[in-house]
Order: C-alpha cells, then sequence, then structure tokens
C-alpha cells in the first residue's frame, strides 16, 4: 500500500532524507524509529503530499506521488505530531468540519462513533482549549480515522497519553492493522513499537534496515538462552560448546548462558547433554534483549 524508490528531499544544503525505499503492506503495521531530526516527519510529509520530494518517486494507496496528489489526500489519514485543532470549538464542531472536507456522507454518525470510541461523547460540547494534552490527542486520533483511511500515518500518536487512554490507542491499531489497513507509526515509545509493529525500519536521514523486532535482536545480539542449573562449572559449557549449532557458552552462578541460531531446534540437545552430565534443570528461559537496546546498539554503529 506503501511503495517508495529513492525518495529524497533537500532543504537548501541540507539532506533530509536519502534515497529512501520500502514497502508497507496492506494490514501491516510499520513502526519508523529514529532520533530526532533523522527525517522521519519529513517523510511523512511527502508521503501525505504536504511538501513534495527533491527526488525519487512513491506509490500510496495505488496513487502515484505527484500525480494524483488530491486522491492520497483523500484516502491516507494523518495524525501530525501537534494537534493542530481549532482551539474555540468544540470537540464535536472540530471533527463535524474535518468530517465535511473529507466528504463523509454521514457525519453526525462518524463523529459520535468516533467521540464515544474515544471517551470524549461527554465532552463533545466542551471548547477545545478547555480539554487536557490527552484529550486532545484522542480528538485528533479521531480526525484521523473519520473517513475510514485505508493507509494511516501516525506521528507519536500516544504522546501525552495516561496508560488507559494509551492501551486504548494501542487496542485501536491492532484492530485496523486487522482490517487490512496499513499503518505507518512513527515513534520514540519503543516498548510500543515493540508491541505493535509488524516490521521496524531504522532511519538516520538514510535507512539503515528494515527487519521484525525479534529478526532485528538475532541480528544485532544473537539468541541467547538461559539453563538455570542447581550447580554448573566450566566442564558444562565445555561439553555444550562443543556442539555445532552453538557460538558460545558460558557459566556464571550456576547459570548456563548460551548463543544459538534456532534454539527451538536445538535446546533440546542441549537439555539431552545436560541430562547426560547428570546436572540438575532448574528452568529454561530466552535472554530477551530490549528493543531499545537494539535501536542504541545500531544508531552507535550507524
Amino acid at each position: 500500500m506503501i511503495r517508495t524508490e529513492g525518495l529524497t528531499r533537500r532543504f537548501g544544503d541540507t539532506l533530509a532524507v536519502q534515497d529512501l525505499t520500502l514497502e508497507v503492506s496492506e494490514g501491516e503495521v510499520f513502526g519508523f524509529l529514529g532520533p530526532n531530526g533523522a527525517g522521519k516527519t519529513t517523510t511523512v510529509r511527502m508521503l501525505t503530499c504536504l511538501i513534495t520530494p527533491t527526488s525519487g518517486t512513491a506509490v500510496v494507496n495505488g496513487y502515484r506521488l505527484g500525480q494524483d496528489d488530491m486522491e492520497i489526500r483523500r484516502t491516507v489519514g494523518i495524525l501530525t505530531e501537534a494537534p493542530g485543532l481549532y482551539d474555540r470549538l468544540s470537540a464535536e464542531r472540530n471533527l463535524q468540519i474535518y468530517a465535511s472536507l473529507y466528504e463523509v456522507k454521514d457525519i453526525a454518525r462518524q463523529v459520535e462513533k468516533y467521540l464515544r470510541m474515544l471517551g470524549l461523547w461527554d465532552r463533545r460540547h466542551d471548547t477545545t482549549v478547555t480539554l487536557s494534552k490527552g484529550m486532545k490527542q484522542k480528538l485528533a486520533v479521531a480526525r484521523a480515522l473519520l473517513h475510514e483511511p485505508r493507509v494511516l500515518f501516525l506521528d507519536e500518536p500516544t504522546a501525552g497519553l495516561d496508560p488507559e487512554a494509551a492501551h486504548l490507542v494501542h487496542e485501536f491499531i491492532a484492530a485496523l492493522s486487522r482490517q487490512g489497513r496499513a499503518i505507518f507509526l512513527c515513534t520514540h515509545n519503543l516498548d510500543e513499537a515493540d508491541r505493535l509493529c509488524d516490521r521496524i525500519g531504522l532511519l538516520k536521514t538514510r535507512l539503515l534496515v528494515v527487519d521484525t523486532p525479534e529478526r532485528l535482536r538475532s541480528r544485532v545480539f544473537g539468541r541467547k538462552v538461559v539453563f538455570h542449573l542447581r550447580q554448573a562449572d566450566g566442564a558444562v559449557a565445555e561439553a555444550v560448546g562443543k556442539l555445532p549449532s552453538v557460538k558460545d557458552a558460558t557459566v556464571m552462578d550456576n547459570k548456563l548462558v548460551v548463543t544459538l541460531d534456532d534454539p527451538e531446534t536445538h535446546n533440546p540437545e542441549i537439555i539431552r547433554i545436560l541430562v547426560g552430565l547428570g546436572v540438575d534443570i532448574q528452568f529454561v528461559e530466552q535472554l530477551r534483549r530490549s528493543l531499545e537496546d537494539v535501536y542504541l546498539q545500531l544508531i552507535q554503529e550507524a
């Protein structure tokens, strides 16, 4: 639903986005990560026809950037970093205006639907300026969904939300992807990206890497399994380390830490060796590095 080829944007002598080539499929939640100034918002602005690229091409929902810009604007939803609401108008009136711009057929029904879903129905007559930051963010989410877009661009969708409201937005995102919509998610919340995203792209002016969160962990740190033993010594690590599937095996405080590519396949083999050595196994767990660890390592390498 989104495809870019060599998408580039310069601001004078400053290169904001360089040769961006990627694809986002129907029903996919694609996380777009990177430090401040990496080009994430610039990319979203290009793909939603708010600014033109310096070079390169893109297709969004079947429409070509630079040729079908009006159709792209009609068929995408966007949540910008700043809500950009009319402060002196009510929450309901704000949505009515945007629904009219998007040519929504049953405006009253759609406005009520999303105000209720986001817990704002009781505040519908209140001016936006009186709403909390979290409520304004939820209202902006509702605005992005009013016209039922097939492609949705979300820039920090849970910024300023309390845990309950953030959970509600997370459920929205998951439900929208199940409906076959493509979600392009820019966020600094790495835990959010880890839980929601099917794939992640890391941008620092140019695209550094694209993969699933789990495969990124494996690529950066390998997969480590910890065997908690009643008692262990160096002989245990030496015996396990001889297996062709094992990259590294060390013992620390009666814990055998093994690095290998495919634990699901090779863990039983390791367990058989440990049992054969007469070692008591208390339990086994995978050592899972956080997405933050992966992100920091990749940014440092870049």
